[in-house]
């Protein structure tokens, strides 16, 4: 396999992707930085069926050093495991290369019904307690939807207040409050500031989930540069050698914020040998990186 700078691949795979290339300030600030960014691993489709040994295994023999945990899936990382159980849970990781990341919940806070709402509330402090537990940095939510009812106003102030809430709770327990980019409209980053402005605590941060609409508006740029001010630890991603989504911009933009958390990889397809796919997107990643 012929290897080639960063410089030539973020030129050469944006042109692939049918977008423009990466503009040249990028550029010259992607190839003057060290990148700090890490790789990762989100277990939500490759990692659904895997124990936590397996996690372990499979992330170490790729080398992608981090994984977020999704919760409700094989690994069993749920609020339920016993004070021992959880003790366990972390001397794995402790004794391996692999570090966890964080859980990925589905918990959400746009429900009309305020008895869900509290509900849903308590539950994401179960998990940000099992993370810190765990050895985890942080707890993944969601936003989630809008309701054709309630006035969209009503419900982002209420998301945010939300998240105001359990930030708050979080650092009490050195966690970091991630706000999945997600949902068929709360996805809108206009909306996602509008959230994190009534959030408005500095342990609220969101989690980039390259979506489509990213590109909606006046573009990636104009998108990614509403919310930068609100980057976690983490961000997700699909394959970073997709053509559908502007990758080598986004990775430029990490580089030249000198970005220091997780880049997530968490794909959507199905491969048969997903152990490759993961080292193959490692050695994607370290072109357009290392």
């Amino acid at each position: 396999m012929m290897l080639i700078d960063r410089k030539t691949f973020l030129k050469e795979i944006s042109l692939m992707a049918g977008v423009a290339a990466v503009p040249a300030d990028l550029l010259a600030a992607s190839f003057a930085k060290k990148p700090q960014m890490k790789l990762g691993f989100v277990t939500y489709l490759w990692g659904k069926d895997w124990d936590v040994p397996t996690i372990i295994k499979n992330c170490t023999d790729t080398r992608i050093h981090g994984v977020e945990l999704r919760v409700e899936h094989a690994h069993k990382v749920m609020p339920e495991l016993t004070a021992s159980e959880r003790t366990e849970v972390k001397k794995k990781f402790a004794d391996s290369p692999v570090k966890i990341v964080g859980l990925g919940t589905n918990q959400q806070f746009d429900y009309p019904d305020q008895a869900k709402l509290a509900a849903s509330i308590d539950r994401a402090k179960e998990f940000i307690r099992l993370s810190a537990d765990v050895g985890g940095s942080g707890v993944k939510v969601k936003p989630n939807a809008l309701h054709k009812d309630v006035p969209v106003e009503q419900t982002l102030e209420q998301i945010g207040k939300s998240l105001h809430t359990l930030a708050a709770y979080a650092a009490d327990f050195g966690q970091q409050l991630r706000l999945e980019v997600h949902g068929a409209e709360t996805q809108e980053l206009p909306n996602i500031k509008k959230i994190m402005e009534y959030a408005d605590h500095k342990n609220a941060k969101i989690c980039w989930n390259c979506n489509p609409q990213d590109l909606n508006g006046a573009g990636f740029q104009s998108n990614f540069d509403l919310v930068r001010q609100y980057f976690g630890d983490t961000i997700h991603v699909r394959e970073l050698n997709r053509t559908d989504y502007p990758y080598p911009e986004l990775i430029a933009n990490l580089i030249k914020m000198n970005y220091k958390g997780w880049v997530l990889l968490e794909c959507h397809t199905n491969p048969d040998d997903k152990v490759k796919a993961m080292a193959e997107q490692r050695a994607v990643f370290d072109r357009m990186v290392v």
